[in-house]
């Protein structure tokens, strides 16, 4: 999933440099392999929220929004990928099955994350309604909650 690893090198990214302009990033993802046009960037940049905030030194810097602070390097996420069960595509929404009593903490986490993709979830005992926006393709809602839980597709393969 080449948008998955690009969200996510862009997020990382943000996370530990001072970056200045889109050009900036277009370099740094070009180092790491991942290439993209201006225009996929910014549409990137706009799904995830980013803004620019003074820098200190009369520029500007590109910067995460604070619901983003969860890394994919959290803990967090360690214990949530294991109690996903199962997703099923149903109408252009998702279903995610989880182990019994997992499913308000696992939507509350999908939440959380405050992706452009995701209108909302319903959460029961053991199953959440993922709800996505107008216009929100299948494979963008996999992408989004493979970049939300890292590994995800690969659990649930198993």
């Amino acid at each position: 999933m080449q948008k998955t690893k690009r969200i996510l090198a862009i997020e990382k990214i943000i996370r530990e440099a001072r970056i200045t302009t889109q050009e900036d990033l277009l370099k740094k993802l070009k180092s790491k392999g991942i290439t993209c046009t201006q225009a996929t960037l910014s549409r990137n940049l706009r799904q995830l929220g980013v803004g620019r905030t003074p820098d200190g030194s009369g520029g500007y810097r590109y910067t995460l929004p604070d619901n983003n602070r969860v890394s994919s390097e959290s803990p967090l996420r360690l214990n949530i990928v294991p109690v996903i069960q199962d997703i099923i595509e149903a109408k252009g929404m998702i279903i995610v099955k989880t182990l019994p009593g997992n499913a308000s903490n696992t939507a509350l986490f999908i939440d959380n994350a405050a992706r452009y993709e995701i209108a909302g979830t319903i959460a029961g005992d053991d199953t959440i309604l993922l709800i996505p926006r107008d216009g929100i393709t299948s494979n963008q809602l996999h992408s989004c909650l493979e970049i939300i839980l890292p590994g995800l597709h690969e659990q649930i393969r198993k």
